[in-house]
């Protein structure tokens, strides 16, 4: 048995990829364009995991897909392969559009086309779960109830709107096709292996450095708050038992200002790790000019997938930041070599100089 897995080589489908294995020995292939956020690195414990395959490639081929598709007759989909960082989306929409909705579109006519010639048995239990964020849903009031499943979409953000695109896609193919889809729509994710441009990761990596820790605006912009192996084991949930063509809200029961987890992990790294001149972490806080089109609030309700299929966070927020702000103690060195851009040549120094390590173990 053998799940294809797309992004496995980033934040959250790196996690994923370590967590499934973890847990179990049904082999996963792993096709990850290797874009500035995928890192190998994050995966060097499976380098001679003869269970983990990895291909370097992107979900928009329609050679290597339907090939990748043939070779291995995978049982399940899990699509994580998406540009994710606003900021970016807001400078280079384009790159967006091309691989979040594009890249979406032409995976789905690959896998449909492999479905659609399975036999029956298998044919009836494969599944194609389609990994969605929160923001799809736009920007909350203070006391407005939080996104459920039958919200109305209001993307705000380029990102935003090329993943609600994505997911309009993946229903419609359920809905015209047939192909037994599954969607699941995360609040922020935060742990290992973020790349540290987001929130959290930086806020840790800056204060480490001396550096200024930015809070965009007043700072109270307000998230759910997932920690990631909490992400994970519910997608495993919901790939094992959601409902074809269903939506499931994956959330944290963490709603928190932007303002307060910065106090928070320089709380953390008072103790933890103090600066030499005795001063509170917090002293580097600087406030900046907020973004455009900045969402106020996102909240997540989770009652769904609890409901109907058991899964709740094993984590809170004071547990996960306090695992996620030691990890990255722990592990300089691979902050230090995605700072630099070290990765890159992690993966040519593991693969004997070659540099896209096509159909390779990692």
């Amino acid at each position: 048995m053998t799940i294809l897995v797309t992004g496995g080589a980033g934040f959250i489908g790196s996690n994923y990829v370590l967590d499934w294995l973890a847990q179990s020995d049904e082999t996963v292939v792993n096709l990850d364009k290797l874009s500035y956020a995928g890192n190998l690195q994050n995966l060097a414990s499976l380098k001679d995991d003869s269970r983990h395959v990895f291909v370097k490639g992107d979900i928009g081929d329609a050679t290597l897909v339907p090939a990748l598709l043939a070779q291995y007759q995978p049982r399940a989909v899990v699509n994580f392969a998406a540009e994710s960082h606003v900021d970016r989306s807001i400078h280079g929409p384009g790159e967006f559009v091309q691989n979040n909705i594009v890249g979406t579109y032409q995976l789905l006519e690959s896998v449909r086309a492999y479905w659609a010639a399975l036999p029956a048995p298998a044919k009836a239990d494969f599944r194609f779960l389609h990994v969605s964020t929160d923001e799809v849903y736009g920007s909350l009031g203070k006391s407005d109830p939080a996104f459920t499943e039958s919200n109305t979409y209001e993307p705000n953000s380029p990102y935003s709107a090329s993943k609600a695109a994505s997911d309009h896609l993946v229903r419609a193919w359920h809905h015209t096709y047939g192909l037994p889809v599954l969607t699941t729509n995360c609040s922020n994710n935060y742990g290992p292996y973020h790349f540290p441009e987001k929130l959290i990761p930086l806020v840790i990596v800056n204060a480490l450095a001396g550096k200024t820790l930015p809070v965009y605006g007043d700072g109270q912009q307000i998230r759910d708050w997932l920690y990631v192996k909490d992400h994970c084991s519910a997608i495993r949930r919901v790939l094992e038992g959601g409902k074809p063509g269903e939506t499931y809200n994956v959330g944290g029961w963490n709603e928190k200002a932007n303002l307060d987890i910065v106090r928070t992990i320089c709380g953390l790294l008072d103790s933890l790790q103090p600066r030499a001149d005795g001063k509170p972490y917090a002293d580097q806080i600087a406030f900046v000019t907020d973004r455009p089109g900045h969402d106020r609030r996102y909240a997540i309700d989770a009652r769904k997938i609890e409901r109907e299929l058991g899964w709740k966070p094993a984590e809170s927020f004071d547990t996960g930041i306090a695992k996620t702000v030691a990890w990255y103690l722990g592990n300089q060195d691979w902050v230090a070599n995605v700072q630099s851009g070290g990765y890159r040549d992690w993966v040519q120094t593991q693969y004997g100089g070659q540099s896209t390590p096509t159909a390779a173990t990692a």
